[in-house]
């Protein structure tokens, strides 16, 4: 058994020995498939890192100026000055929770015009939701995509690496060669593309995660704005009475 083993290791090792197995040498060898796919998740990578880049910066800007936000529009909301609390949200449209109140503001005060006082309250509540889920779907978007880059990569890349193995064993035939010198070139060139698609896949799949409890946290954080809100609104309208 050892001999086997020792004479396994040997041949592999002459093989290397032997063999070119720097990238430019592979991919002149690669068969069209094995190139198309290995185009295809480079592409997906671009794009991938893209859509992390544009996310990170995102919520970066939408973190800054929602600290900026929520200790000016204070002061406003507790003067009662409306106009000046929406102003001060249209200057911070990159803030996630500045978007939400300046839409439950804009719905408070044209409603307080057109409805009765049992509705204005309700129609702003109305207003917040929607203006969240407006908020919520511009956070999310491009993650959809990171979802489906990390679940499908991998077999994308095993995909071109059973092309490439087929290619090998095909040569195999044509040349009635034997041995595993014979195999050692294909099999390393189609295992390209499983790396390959495995290093598409890993980056995609923790920047999903990571950016998706971002997201949750940003969530959290435009309800709580939304409920307070909605207080501030029953309490001004019942000062009214």
């Amino acid at each position: 058994m050892s001999a086997t083993l020792y004479s396994f290791a040997a041949l592999l090792f002459q093989t290397t020995q032997t063999s070119n197995w720097d990238l430019r040498t592979m991919w002149s060898t690669m068969s069209t498939l094995p190139r198309v796919i290995v185009v295809i998740l480079f592409l997906l990578s671009i794009y991938s890192f893209g859509v992390m880049i544009d996310r990170a910066l995102m919520y970066s800007a939408a973190r800054k100026q929602s600290r900026l936000f929520v200790q000016q529009v204070a002061g406003a909301l507790r003067e009662g000055k409306l106009d000046e609390a929406i102003s001060i949200a249209e200057r911070n449209k990159k803030s996630h929770i500045a978007k939400v109140v300046a839409t439950g503001l804009s719905e408070f005060q044209s409603a307080s015009q057109q409805v009765s006082d049992a509705e204005v309250v309700e129609a702003a509540r109305r207003g917040l939701e929607r203006s969240v889920a407006i908020v919520h779907a511009e956070m999310k978007r491009g993650l959809s995509a990171l979802a489906t880059i990390g679940s499908t990569a991998p077999f994308v890349g095993l995909f071109g690496t059973v092309v490439g193995i087929l290619n090998a064993f095909k040569g195999i035939e044509t040349s009635k060669a034997t041995g595993l010198s014979a195999v050692a070139g294909g099999i390393a060139e189609a295992l390209v593309t499983t790396a390959l698609g495995l290093l598409v896949a890993v980056p995609a799949v923790w920047a999903y995660n990571y950016f998706t409890n971002k997201v949750e946290a940003f969530d959290v954080e435009m309800d709580n704005s939304s409920m307070e809100l909605i207080n501030y609104f029953i309490l001004r309208r019942g000062g009214k009475k």
